[in-house]
């Protein structure tokens, strides 16, 4: 029963410890201010893979600067995280305006259209995490949900079955011993 009990706990521990860690990483970075993105496409290739993570925080659009990678909202709400390749300020009209041009990092030209505004800048990529993109997806479609509430069920049990058995077993030998005595 000691054994089962030890494997159970590191069993649920790793789980657990997987579990926290990718909370962490998906929701709790969140607390620092930084919001988290997965990698549709290859445009970044290979400095940020499809399928990987950027961690973005909100940045002073005149701190920002040529080759900072930005993420940044385009029409129709798309999100995107291409490089600056031209910081532009509006001097003549109005000098408290700047906007950017941009280039993902495999592309062969800049981003075509008006430059994006620091309006739309979300903020600069401060680091990434490759393959995350792709649980982040899992976890939140329907499927995943489900996976993830019952690794969530099983991870409670590994941890409370252990102790429920062994309780039960001890209580199922007094039982015994009280029977054997009283014949």
């Amino acid at each position: 029963m000691k054994t089962l009990k030890k494997i159970c706990n590191i069993i649920g521990g790793v789980l657990l410890s997987l579990v926290v860690v990718i909370a962490l990483l998906l929701v709790g970075v969140r607390i620092l201010g930084i919001k988290p993105y997965t990698v549709l496409s290859g445009s970044m290739e290979p400095n940020y893979h499809v399928g990987s993570v950027v961690y973005v925080k909100k940045a002073d659009p005149f701190a920002l600067k040529k080759k900072d990678v930005i993420t940044y909202v385009i029409d129709g709400g798309t999100v995107v995280t291409h490089r600056i390749v031209d910081v532009i300020y509006d001097d003549e009209e109005n000098p408290t305006q700047v906007s950017f041009r941009t280039k993902g990092d495999n592309n062969n030209t800049e981003d075509g259209g008006e430059p994006v505004p620091a309006a739309n800048v979300l903020g600069k990529v401060v680091f990434t995490i490759p393959l995350l993109g792709y649980v982040a997806n899992f976890v939140q479609s329907p499927v995943g949900r489900v996976v993830t509430v019952s690794v969530c069920v099983c991870l409670a049990i590994l941890f409370f079955m252990p102790d429920f058995l062994d309780k039960w077993l001890k209580e199922s030998s007094e039982e015994e011993k009280d029977k054997e005595e009283g014949s």
